[in-house]
């Protein structure tokens, strides 16, 4: 803990470049899950009800329902393919790729880039902060040596070395800080990404099941056919 203190306050530029891009990762990562979060939505407990409005209010109704609901399914997907039933399931299905592709994909990779780029740079800005300390060290290596050979005092070059052995040792937090802050923030892109693609493969489910609900619909308020009266065995052409 004593060398973390100690690199805060002879490196403290770095320090506060690496502790700020910690603090910002972990608000992008939260900030994430919160809309992973808010774009899920049950699909076991929505289609029944779904199918349920779709059959008695017809796709009007289904529509005004899918847009009063908040995940990203039957917010988006599912409203952009009802608005476009009129026109046949062909026109559904192109609807609801491009709202596939076009918006809710860029919508859930929002955040993504910058978390990545956020624990490229910050490995290398602890490597820097590293290099940087490291040449500082072995430049007062140089001038101990040359101190200690005007001198000719091998007690004074031992003990300068020491001192600067410190020095690297204290180099080497910069590179460890980076480390710390991009691990974990690598680990975290990748679970995103893979959600992104289990997102992406349960849109397409839910898109075809819409199909399949709209084109058995019935219309709102169509009744039943008439049911054929039995023919009379005593009637006699």
């Amino acid at each position: 803990m004593n060398v973390l203190w100690n690199f805060i306050g002879d490196h403290w530029i770095f320090a506060i470049i690496l502790f700020g891009m910690s603090i910002a990762a972990i608000t992008l990562v939260v900030w994430r899950i919160l809309l992973n979060l808010n774009a899920g939505t049950n699909m076991d407990q929505f289609l029944p009800s779904f199918q349920e409005r779709l059959e008695r209010d017809g796709v009007d109704g289904a529509l005004r329902y899918c847009k009063s609901q908040t995940g990203l399914i039957p917010r988006k997907l599912f409203t952009s393919g009802l608005e476009t039933s009129r026109q046949g399931l062909a026109a559904m299905r192109r609807s609801m790729a491009n709202t596939i592709e076009l918006e809710i994909l860029p919508e859930l990779n929002t955040l993504l880039p910058p978390i990545l780029a956020i624990a490229k740079i910050a490995t290398m800005v602890g490597l820097l902060g590293t290099v940087i300390s490291m040449i500082g060290t072995f430049s007062q290596l140089q001038k101990v040596k040359e101190a200690s050979a005007v001198s000719a005092n091998t007690e004074e070059f031992q003990k300068g070395v020491a001192d600067q052995g410190k020095d690297i040792g204290l180099a080497l937090v910069a590179t460890a800080l980076g480390l710390v802050t991009a691990i974990p923030l690598v680990f975290a892109h990748v679970l995103f990404k893979a959600w992104v693609n289990n997102f992406e493969v349960r849109m397409k489910s839910a898109a075809q099941k819409l199909l399949l609900l709209v084109q058995h619909a019935k219309p709102a308020g169509a009744s039943p056919p008439p049911t054929p009266k039995p023919v009379d065995s005593s009637v006699r052409r």
